[in-house]
């Protein structure tokens, strides 16, 4: 049996053992095709207009059943919302463009070696980390 690819939510929820009603395959579905990091109420619109009897509640049930499984992962960029993205299946970081909101995965090797260094200088083993940079483009003008 193969394991189920990275994009199938419906698959990793199936094999963790949890229960999959239409809502929460609508939900599931909706996440594994998001390109962004939508939060709740951003997804609660794109499930309503797939299925309009899913209600912002069951949203929030359900993200949060796939957050306790390992199955998405939340990320609070500020703003208040938290929002969301599947598990990755390999490490990248966050530049989070501050006059959009537009979140842009990123990997960068000498980073990685870097955190690993101050890790190490400081007298710790690297076992995990999260970057999120905050930024405004380079022609955006200062407001007076």
């Amino acid at each position: 049996m193969n394991a189920p690819k990275p994009k199938d939510i419906e698959a990793l929820c199936s094999a963790k053992g949890m229960r999959m009603t239409e809502q929460r395959r609508v939900i599931a579905r909706v996440l594994a095709a998001a390109d962004d990091h939508p939060d709740v109420e951003e997804l609660y619109r794109r499930c309503s207009a797939v299925d309009d009897r899913i209600s912002i509640s069951t949203v929030y049930r359900t993200v949060k059943l796939f957050e306790d499984a390992g199955i998405i992962e939340r990320h609070d960029f500020r703003h208040g919302r938290a929002r969301y993205e599947q598990m990755p299946d390999s490490h990248h970081d966050h530049l989070i463009n501050l006059r959009t909101g537009e979140v842009i995965e990123f990997q960068s090797e000498d980073i990685e070696r870097l955190q690993a260094d101050v890790a190490r200088r400081l007298g710790y083993r690297l076992v995990d980390h999260r970057l999120e940079l905050y930024a405004l483009p380079l022609d955006d003008k200062p407001k007076r």
